[in-house]
């Protein structure tokens, strides 16, 4: 059942092997509070992600790739895995393609991260450009959708994983948010369909907000391969602490 899966190695941290992978956001506006978030997540996260759309010299792309060799530094051998969520998606910046290709590019080019997100529906050149840097620096692409308002049809939200996949993306993930249980089943059975007849790389997917928290915890069940925790303050809605979603999601590992 299900196919082959090619898991992602980044440093010590397989993904897409064995129990999900944990990733922890930190949000900081500045590289003291950056540091201090740094402080307190390194030891309970397999990956840091860092939503570079919070930091505040955001628009210099020479600073926030400066910061990242300091959050690189602290980390100690974290994987690193960069994001510039933006307004279309729920982020904390509107920017243009271009703007935005160039700096994923400069920081996939920094040997500062181990990952980059990118959001696959952006221009189609913007996104395939960084896809191509990236992989000539062998960082690993997360090709990423997020829907807030609502849960697409079950077929739709197979479709963007498989465009995702098709792009060249190493993981691929889709966050969506559910307006009834109805909807939760339909991310999993997605995940499940997407897993078992048509993924040869990672997944990760979730269902948001309070309905959706089974989705984080039980999602490895249904192909799933990571998911997102919390230290102190979530970045999504439904996100889970991360000490709590390590428990739980060894214990159904060690059930299956």
């Amino acid at each position: 059942m299900g196919r082959t899966i090619t898991p992602v190695r980044v440093k010590d941290v397989v993904i897409g092997e064995g129990a999900p992978t944990i990733l922890v956001p930190v949000t900081g506006r500045t590289p003291e509070t950056l540091r201090e978030q740094i402080a307190a997540v390194a030891e309970r996260a397999d990956v840091v992600e860092w939503r570079v759309d919070f930091f505040h010299t955001v628009d210099d792309v020479a600073s926030v790739v400066a910061q990242a060799g300091s959050l690189s530094e602290q980390l100690q051998g974290t994987p690193l895995l960069a994001t510039c969520r933006t307004a279309d998606e729920g982020g904390e910046i509107a920017i243009d393609d271009e703007a935005y290709a160039d700096l994923t590019v400069a920081l996939a080019e920094s040997g500062a991260v181990d990952l980059v997100d990118v959001e696959y529906r952006r221009d189609r050149a913007a996104v395939e450009r960084i896809v191509a840097a990236a992989h000539a620096c062998g960082i690993a692409v997360v090709a990423s959708n997020h829907d807030f308002d609502a849960t697409p049809p079950k077929d739709e939200i197979v479709a963007r994983l498989r465009e995702m996949q098709e792009l060249g993306a190493d993981i691929c993930k889709i966050a969506v948010m559910p307006q009834s249980t109805a909807d939760v089943l339909t991310l999993l059975d997605a995940t499940r369909t997407m897993h078992e007849d048509h993924a040869d790389r990672p997944l990760i997917t979730m269902s948001m907000g309070g309905l959706g928290v089974v989705s984080r915890i039980a999602g490895q069940v249904f192909g799933s391969a990571a998911t997102f925790g919390m230290v102190g303050t979530a970045s999504a809605p439904g996100q889970v602490d991360a000490d709590e979603l390590r428990s739980v999601l060894g214990l159904i590992d060690r059930a299956r």
